[in-house]
């Protein structure tokens, strides 16, 4: 007994470690696959290739994971503490403060959520995010003294201008952005409608030397702040995480340009 299993293992070694020969298919529905005169069920072959005998490239991966809310809560809490020293509260006149958040959290994390937008498909959250990060890094710069743009106009009074031609393009670009969400939410449009106005009155309060104007820029930033943070909360809420789920109220579908499709 123990010579005859022995003489089978053998024999069934030499038969795994001989070379594919021919290859048959049998069965009324081709269940059968014959390999060097041995029958194997097509399935059995299948689950051993994954699902497939051709092992060819994987599907591409797809992501289930929505990397907007990360960049709006960037973007809200780096306005939000900028808007405050603008609308000077407390009587904090320098942000000099609010560059850290410009480099890593409003500008750092929020490009690199748009990034992520990219890879999901969305052109939409690549441009907002993208640019609004790149702002933010881009304003930290005025203020970083090794990159010479505060010292470049120490001896001039032409900054608050400069400044002033720097935040009107970005409203330009705010408004172009606020145009594409027409067809979308009321909470989501209104973020970049009084972005847009925050903009607007801190490039006039620039241009014209008038602090009025921009102390109200910075109250139309602390709104903006507030309206991303609702936003962000409405990306991340669900029935399974929390029991206070914003609610999105969608635009009518006539508003300025059409009908929503």
């Amino acid at each position: 007994m123990p010579s005859t299993l022995s003489q089978k293992s053998v024999e069934s070694s030499n038969s795994e470690q001989s070379p594919v020969g021919k290859v048959e298919i049998a069965g009324d529905g081709g269940e059968f696959i014959i390999i060097n005169n041995h029958k194997y069920y097509r399935h059995d072959l299948m689950a051993a290739f994954g699902g497939t005998l051709n092992p060819g490239a994987a599907p591409y991966p797809t992501f289930n994971i929505n990397s907007a809310p990360v960049g709006l809560c960037g973007f809200a809490l780096t306005t939000f503490v900028l808007s405050l020293y603008n609308a000077q509260a407390m009587g904090i006149k320098i942000p000099n403060v609010v560059v850290s958040l410009c480099c890593f959290y409003g500008g750092g994390v929020q490009f690199l959520a748009g990034m992520f937008e990219w890879l999901s498909g969305n052109t939409f959250g690549l441009t907002a995010l993208t640019s609004y990060g790149a702002f933010w890094l881009s304003f930290a710069t005025i203020y970083i003294d090794s990159f010479g743009i505060g010292a470049a106009y120490e001896s001039t009074d032409q900054l608050g201008n400069a400044v002033g031609f720097f935040l009107l393009g970005w409203a330009i670009f705010t408004l172009m952005i606020f145009l594409t969400t027409l067809k979308s939410t009321v909470s989501f449009s209104s973020l970049f409608f009084f972005l847009f106005l925050t903009f607007l009155l801190l490039a006039g309060g620039e241009l014209s030397g008038r602090v009025g104007v921009s102390r109200a820029g910075g109250v139309m930033g602390i709104i903006t702040a507030f309206i991303a943070w609702w936003n962000a909360l409405a990306g991340t809420a669900t029935p399974l995480n929390s029991y206070v789920q914003p609610y999105s109220i969608p635009l009518p579908g006539n508003v300025l340009f059409g009908k929503a499709k």
